[in-house]
């Protein structure tokens, strides 16, 4: 990514311009041409650094897989982390259902699978190497995934704090479990 600061900025107002032209709708319902009138660029400039709304959209997540990860390893209270997580992504759930499918799928599940696997396989190896640590990484990572998945989906009910200690709880046998 550019430190050029412009480039920052403008890729900032693509961004709130996305969550935005989603806030009553799907992403599968908005135009280039909406986004790009929102965040006051043109045309050209969005094709300067997204491929497509989808690509826009992952970029837009960015944060959002970072923050997950955080959320899964914050030492002091990992589920109300969790619960403002959950929180921040109901806030945009009509961008992140058109990323993640009902069973976690998507470039946005793809995304947050990868990072949370890596990070919980680094953790787990920093005690020392076990047997099955990347199993417990990968089925840490569909733990949250698919979870998060069905709940924005409406197949996982409950408030973002039920939901968060839920998968809290998962996590941590998941953990013990070796």
């Amino acid at each position: 990514m550019s430190a050029d600061p412009r480039v920052a900025r403008t890729r900032a107002r693509l961004h709130e311009a996305l969550f935005e032209a989603c806030a009553d709708r799907p992403l599968g319902e908005v135009s280039v041409a909406e986004v790009t009138r929102l965040a006051r660029v043109s045309r050209g400039t969005f094709y300067l650094h997204y491929e497509d709304l989808s690509a826009l959209a992952v970029g837009a997540s960015a944060e959002l897989v970072r923050d997950a990860v955080d959320a899964l390893h914050a030492s002091d209270d990992p589920p109300a982390v969790l619960t403002g997580l959950l929180g921040s992504i109901s806030q945009h759930a009509n961008v992140y259902r058109g990323l993640i499918g009902p069973g976690g799928g998507g470039p946005l599940g793809e995304a947050l699978h990868g990072e949370l696997r890596d990070r919980a396989l680094v953790e787990r190896r920093k005690r020392a190497v076990q047997p099955g640590d990347e199993a417990i990484a990968s089925a840490v990572a569909a733990t949250f995934t698919g979870v998060v998945a069905g709940w924005l989906h409406g197949r996982v009910p409950g408030s973002a704090g039920e939901v968060a200690g839920r998968i809290w709880g998962m996590v941590v046998a998941l953990h013990r479990s070796l």
